[in-house]
């Protein structure tokens, strides 16, 4: 069996001197869909931050290898570049960027010259070339055209954002995708769009975690695997099945400590 992707090792991460993560291990493969539920406060966020490298999350012991290689001293455009790629729960809005623009200086970056297994656009990949990419791209996911020549999050709903960050997905191509509570304040029409746009994207090539609280985006996007996070740590971990008894149960029977006698 071949190496996954992500592997997380016995993570220990602080913030500002509080201890987040407690000891959490996981690995995430191309072609598998993971998702990691937990209530409030269990260190979920603290997680897909750490492994995109934001600076406020130390980590004070354990490992993060992506194709083999730590990423612990790679900045986070090295780590995007090399092919992590994190949806964000609350996505910034940029005034006078466009979605097209944006989307074309992440992609340019992305096939920089050294990227490992990138093609060797020296000088960023030709605007007709791009066009058509994103005219074929948000064909994929249902998307106007018009929607890639407005300002970047500037104005948009709460669910055309979470579709922007699909599309910087699609665009992007990354070998694992970490979607950060991107159900969040979406209504169901919106969830059922955007779980569509990551259902179309999803296969071979790519891994998903779908960090969340609740089941309701895993109606529409099946996991192969479910883990649960308490208090820094992953208590247990199953299949599609542990989503549906945690919507029955809650999440008490694990603080409880009954899932460690699994």
């Amino acid at each position: 069996m071949s190496t996954p992707e992500l592997v997380v090792t016995d993570l220990h991460v602080a913030v500002e001197g509080k201890e987040i993560l407690k000891g959490l291990s996981l690995s995430v493969s191309k072609g598998e869909v993971h998702a990691l539920m937990g209530p409030n406060g269990s260190g979920k966020s603290t997680l897909a931050n750490t492994i995109l490298g934001h600076p406020r999350y130390e980590v004070t012991s354990g490992d993060i290898r992506f194709k083999g290689e730590s990423v612990l001293e790679m900045e986070t455009d090295e780590r995007a570049r090399a092919g992590l790629f994190m949806a964000f729960q609350y996505p910034v809005a940029i005034p006078g960027v466009s979605v097209a623009n944006f989307l074309r200086t992440a992609l340019n970056a992305r096939l920089a010259p050294g990227t490992d297994g990138a093609p060797a656009h020296k000088k960023g990949m030709p605007p007709k070339e791009f066009r058509a990419l994103l005219k074929d791209k948000m064909a994929l996911l249902r998307m106007d055209e018009s929607f890639a020549t407005r300002y970047l999050n500037d104005g948009f709903s709460g669910g055309e954002k979470k579709r922007a960050e699909i599309l910087q997905m699609a665009l992007l191509q990354p070998e694992i995708a970490i979607m950060d509570e991107t159900d969040s304040g979406l209504d169901i029409d919106a969830l059922r769009v955007v779980s569509e746009g990551v259902n179309a994207l999803a296969g071979p090539a790519m891994g998903v975690l779908v960090i969340t609280h609740y089941n309701r985006i895993l109606n529409y996007i099946k996991p192969d695997h479910v883990h649960v996070m308490v208090d820094g740590r992953i208590q247990v971990s199953g299949g599609p099945e542990l989503a549906l008894e945690l919507e029955s149960r809650g999440y008490d029977w694990v603080r409880d400590g009954e899932a460690m006698a699994r």
